[in-house]
């Protein structure tokens, strides 16, 4: 399931766009943590923000078509930052143009949380592709 990448040493988990692959997020940032030393403050944001970001990714991005693949990439780790990536193969969208889930009309609706959760619980989301790739900043 988790291959690292020889060249950057970052842990790869590629992904069908089936919404059972969605559990396999938690072992991956399991590894991760472990592999690293990461202090347990930042789990449970890591985690809500990568399983939100592939689930756009499987059902928004490649509307859930096992053909196209997901890929959630550790980008950069240092001392201070970890950098994880999320990349899809769907049509892309317009993040700025995403409801306010907070607002009045929105907040009984049933989805449309997950890209202000993963604002919410990381440090830095920056979207690149015209949508399609997601990069999630976290201090440590």
């Amino acid at each position: 399931m988790v291959m690292t990448m020889e060249k950057t040493g970052s842990y790869l988990l590629e992904l069908s766009s089936n919404a059972k692959n969605i559990g396999k997020i938690e072992p991956y940032v399991d590894e991760i943590m472990q592999s690293y030393c990461l202090a347990e403050g930042v789990y449970g944001n890591i985690l809500i923000s990568l399983t939100e970001a592939v689930t756009n990714a499987i059902v928004h991005g490649n509307k859930q078509d096992e053909n196209k693949k997901v890929i959630v990439c550790v980008k950069d780790i240092c001392n201070e930052n970890i950098t994880f990536l999320v990349s899809d193969e769907g049509p892309g969208f317009d993040p700025d143009a995403l409801p306010d889930p907070t607002a009045t009309e929105n907040i009984l609706k049933l989805g449309g949380r997950g890209v202000f959760l993963m604002r919410q619980l990381s440090d830095g989301v920056r979207f690149a592709d015209e949508g399609r790739t997601v990069e999630i900043f976290f201090k440590l």
